[in-house]
C-alpha cells in the first residue's frame, strides 16, 4: 500500500500553491472550484510520484500551529544534496521564512533544516 496523497487547508490558496511549485519543486494542476460551496483546491505534484492537496473553503477556523503539538507534524522535502539543502534553506531565510533548526546533522543520521513554511506550517528540507 501506498499513500496516494495528503492534504492541507490553506486561507490563501494561490500564494500557498506559488510557494510549493517555486521553492520545492511542485507541479500544479488547473484546480478544482465548486461553485456551490465556495470550496477551492490544486494537486501540486513532486518527483517520485508524492502529492499534496492544498484546498480552501469559506470560514475556516484557522487556529495558532504550535511546533510541538499532537497530529500532523510536518511535510519532508528530499533535496538530493547536503549543498542543495543548505542552498534551499539560505534562500528561504532571505526570503522571510523563519528557519527553526538546521542545517544540521540529526542524531538519527539525517541531514535537514525546519523551516515555519506557508501559514504557519513546518516544512523539513533533507536529503
Amino acid at each position: 500500500m501506498k499513500i496516494e496523497h495528503t492534504a492541507m487547508y490553506v486561507n490563501d490558496l494561490e500564494k500557498a500553491r506559488d510557494f510549493f511549485v517555486n521553492y520545492l519543486g511542485g507541479r500544479s494542476n488547473d484546480g478544482y472550484h465548486n461553485t456551490k460551496t465556495g470550496f477551492r483546491s490544486y494537486f501540486i505534484s513532486f518527483d517520485g510520484g508524492a502529492r499534496l492537496e492544498i484546498m480552501t473553503k469559506p470560514e475556516m477556523n484557522d487556529t495558532v500551529k504550535e511546533v510541538s503539538r499532537t497530529g500532523y507534524a510536518h511535510i519532508a522535502f528530499s533535496t538530493g544534496s547536503r549543498t542543495q539543502v543548505d542552498a534551499l534553506t539560505q534562500r528561504l531565510r532571505a526570503d522571510g521564512y523563519q528557519v527553526i533548526s538546521g542545517p544540521r546533522t540529526t542524531g538519527d543520521g539525517y541531514y535537514e533544516s525546519c523551516i515555519i513554511g506557508i501559514e504557519d506550517n513546518q516544512i523539513e528540507i533533507t536529503v
